[in-house]
């Protein structure tokens, strides 16, 4: 009985992954409720919409400049909208939201740049060092996320960015002055935790303010700003910091910070619009005082108990982990991710010294760009494709297609790499390093896009977990690296990390290891391709 109560539940669920677009368009068509109920299954093209909602309603829906999509979210007719703003008003606010994505990063870079400095002024070893601090304040932008986005979901995007900044410039100070080692683990813990905030605004301001169908192409603007940003700054200070003080690349980060800090306070705006209100509550201030009080929360405290309460907000996060159709690809992101920032953070040690000419910023900036501009068009192909072949509907699940283009060449990458490490192969480890960081590129943007059009009511959870995946999946990394390479050599080492990211097949010794290359791909992937639709409808918040 149980069983067939079980299979008559699932057939159900199926039938409404089929049909549970099919709007009655003798009706009035909430159409912020379809954006969100339709999550992962949009109409798009306007003809279709005609058939979907009816020639009255699909007449009176907003269209791209090109006349050849649908809007989504649809714009409301008040200017306050963000989703009316100007072009160049919404690419400004990309381009301050990809700064600030920087800076975690950034800092935290700073830390690998200076690792001997600091290992001599506080009379301690390298490995002390990178354990004490790097590993644990990558650890620490992983648990900022949620928090961040907490306080979001009540107050608005551009408040807790501001306080969240502040804070994590004033604790990067404290870093720069600090006399002894256990002040200075504390401050960069805490820039850490507060800085991170930026690496889950961001998708949160991106779904804000643009629509669906261009959101990929600004994600990848976006999740450039933190791939690229472990790389500036050891390339910015390591040479300086070979030279003089560690004290003097903190500080210029420092200073790099208060700039970022600045144009959030002077240019942003408050992306967060409440739809779901029949009526918007009418601004109690206008102007400069407008401005100074949606800065600093007051705006965002008094639109609170508009917003969703405490008890959603505090466990939204989680309302969204547990879904299949996030889970699997989170965790394979978490593994794809991870090993690039383990890297990051022993890629000095394994040389020995400070980044030299050839190991710093430009070959592997070169790398991010080159992936940012391979998953622009390769996503817009994707989407345009997809929405053909459906009939003017967009399936979420597309957007993986790019992770089949990503894998092989994160493999070769990861491989290529453990070679440069292991021969000591200068050309190999630039090679191989930038050739994996395309990989990591294409991969990340595929996967966020996903998760976000599946979840377009969670992009901030969305944001929060995949952070908190990506740093829980790396930070450890750094413990275990180095003396492994240097048992086993690197490309031991990095062969089975590009296999743990591909498969689970078995753990029972060395040569076992080498032979894990396809699995977790193969699970989290094409299961979700294939089971996405089910998933959606089955565990549809």
């Amino acid at each position: 009985m149980a069983s067939e109560d079980r299979l008559s539940s699932e057939l159900q669920a199926e039938k409404k992954a089929d049909d549970f677009l099919e709007v009655d368009v003798t009706k009035e068509v909430d159409l912020v409720a379809y954006y969100e109920e339709a999550a992962g299954r949009l109409v798009v093209d306007p003809e279709q919409a005609k058939i979907q909602f009816g020639e009255v309603i699909a007449s009176g829906l907003k269209l791209s400049a090109d006349g050849s999509k649908v809007l989504w979210p649809q714009p409301t007719n008040d200017p306050n909208d963000p989703q009316n703003w100007t072009d160049f008003r919404k690419n400004m606010h990309l381009l301050i939201m990809t700064m600030s994505a920087i800076v975690p990063d950034f800092d935290s870079g700073i830390g690998i740049a200076s690792i001997f400095g600091l290992a001599q002024t506080y009379d301690t070893t390298t490995g002390v060092i990178n354990n004490l601090t790097s590993n644990w304040s990558i650890f620490l932008l992983g648990w900022g996320g949620p928090f961040w986005v907490i306080l979001m979901r009540r107050y608005g995007r551009l408040p807790v960015l501001f306080w969240s900044q502040l804070f994590a410039f004033a604790f990067l100070i404290g870093a720069t002055f600090a006399p002894n080692l256990p002040t200075f683990a504390g401050m960069r813990c805490l820039t850490a935790f507060f800085g991170t905030c930026p690496q889950v605004t961001g998708l949160y301001i991106v779904a804000d303010i643009f629509p669906f169908h261009l959101q990929a192409r600004k994600l990848n603007i976006w999740t450039s700003g933190f791939l690229i940003s472990p790389f500036l700054s050891p390339f910015a200070f390591g040479f300086l910091v070979a030279r003089t003080s560690w004290r003097w690349a903190y500080g210029i980060g420092s200073m790099y910070s208060a700039i970022v800090l600045l144009l959030i306070a002077f240019f942003m705006d408050e992306t967060m619009y409440d739809r779901h209100l029949t009526s918007i509550p009418s601004r109690t201030s206008t102007g400069l005082r407008y401005r100074f009080e949606t800065l600093i929360g007051v705006t965002g405290y008094k639109m609170a108990k508009y917003r969703a309460r405490w008890s959603e907000v505090l466990w939204a996060s989680l309302d969204v982990a547990w879904r299949p159709q996030f889970f699997f690809v989170v965790l394979f992101e978490a593994l794809v991710f991870g090993f690039s920032i383990g890297v990051n953070t022993t890629n000095v040690v394994f040389m020995g010294t400070p980044p030299p000419v050839g190991f710093g910023w430009g070959q592997y900036a070169i790398a991010v760009f080159v992936g940012e501009f391979t998953g622009r068009y390769m996503n817009d192909f994707i989407m345009n494709l997809n929405i053909r072949r459906n009939g003017g509907f967009f399936e979420a699940e597309s957007r993986l297609w790019t992770c089949y283009v990503a894998m092989p060449l994160y493999v070769c990458g990861f491989l290529t790499l453990g070679a440069g490490i292991q021969y000591l192969n200068t050309a190999a480890l630039i090679m191989g390093w930038g050739i994996a960081l395309v990989a990591i590129t294409l991969n990340t943007v595929a996967v966020y896009a996903y998760c976000n059009d599946c979840f377009p009511r969670r992009a901030g959870e969305v944001s929060a977990l995949l952070n908190f995946a990506r740093s829980v999946g790396g930070f450890a990394v750094a413990y275990f690296q180095v003396p492994w390479a240097t048992k086993s050599g690197g490309l031991v080492v990095f062969g089975v990390e590009a296999a743990q990211v591909m498969s689970f097949v078995t753990l029972d010794h060395p040569n076992g290891l080498c032979r894990l290359v396809i699995a977790l791909f193969l699970i989290a992937v094409p299961m979700t391709q294939l089971k996405g639709s089910y998933f959606r409808a089955r565990f549809a918040l």
